[in-house]
């Protein structure tokens, strides 16, 4: 993600005004690329005929179409191709090789999953299905398949995988959490998925899918929104600073980037693993503190339900425990 100096650079390099380049620091769908030696590249991600997302690039100087950072952003939209927007030419995103990182490779299709959800939850408002279990049944139909590709169980309201033998690696998927808010086109509603291991979550993706925005995370190397690091808060109090937006993943990625304090889920009956996996996984990997309501550590097991706290810290956490 693009900083105002960076805007700067790119406007000099591709004759713009920094004014027609500010999208890129604020638009989910933009991105402005800068390069040690002059190369700049601004993207947009956007929707082709065939109904597959592509990262368009619109201005470049120095760039490919394959250059690894273009693709790693078109990866992380879930984009099947990169094509540039005067010449029409394009190239294919190439899939994760069999000898990536198994985070890697979720991450990957964990990002074609939620741009495939993204379409059909549109099309299905426009077409007037508004029935959440219709619309969540699509969407399983939807996600389930891309994931699969992986070769570990996916378990879901509607999956129907085997939970996997010990601790071996499995997928917990809600792909379209606030089905209802989704019918009703009131945000957030978003895709969810975590991969998991040993009731901990090894790698997370949420995108929020009214807005266009996603979080990504990986344990031990951090958590992004849109390309762009992200850290909890822990210069504000925990009173005051809870807020519920109907979609507990959204929830959670919130406290993940700071824009919220902290988040709980311990007055309610809980929450299936499915619908917090996802946030968790940004959340943990973002450095932040998720706590069952009597202070002990949360684990992630099939079919499980979940009551938690979640805050910038484990001192938060317990004071929000404590309220």
């Amino acid at each position: 993600m693009a900083t105002s100096a960076d805007l700067t650079a790119v406007g000099d390099a591709l004759g713009l005004p920094p004014a027609a380049l500010a999208p890129a620091l604020v638009e989910p769908a933009a991105r402005a690329l800068v390069g040690s030696e002059g190369q700049v590249v601004l993207l947009r991600r956007q929707w082709a005929h065939d109904s597959d997302a592509e990262a368009v690039v619109v201005r470049r100087r120095g760039v490919p179409l394959d250059h690894p950072d273009v693709l790693a952003v078109a990866v992380g939209w879930g984009c099947t191709r990169v094509r540039h927007l005067a010449s029409d030419r394009w190239v294919a995103v190439p899939g994760p090789s069999g000898g990536a990182p198994l985070p890697v490779r979720f991450l990957h299709f964990a990002a074609l999953a939620a741009t495939r959800v993204e379409t059909l939850a549109a099309v299905a408002r426009l077409e007037g299905e508004t029935h959440p279990e219709a619309v969540d049944a699509l969407a399983q139909a939807a996600a389930v398949p891309v994931l699969h590709r992986l070769g570990v169980p996916v378990l879901s309201e509607g999956a129907g995988d085997q939970p996997p033998v010990g601790d071996g690696p499995w997928i917990a998927l809600d792909p379209l959490g606030g089905t209802r808010s989704a019918a009703m086109g009131l945000p957030p509603w978003a895709f969810s998925a975590a991969l998991v291991q040993g009731g901990r979550p090894v790698a997370g993706l949420v995108a929020d899918l009214s807005s266009g925005r996603r979080w990504t995370a990986v344990r031990s190397l951090g958590a992004w929104r849109d390309g762009m690091p992200v850290r909890p808060r822990t210069d504000a109090a925990v009173p005051g600073a809870v807020r519920v937006t109907g979609c507990t993943a959204v929830d959670l990625c919130l406290v993940a980037d700071g824009a919220v304090a902290a988040g709980r889920d311990v007055d309610r009956t809980g929450r299936h693993v499915r619908d917090v996996a996802g946030g968790l996984a940004v959340l943990m990997a973002a450095g932040g503190t998720a706590l069952t309501p009597d202070g002990g550590p949360l684990e992630l097991r099939p079919g499980a339900v979940v009551r938690f706290v979640a805050a910038a810290d484990e001192t938060a956490a317990r004071e929000l425990i404590a309220r």
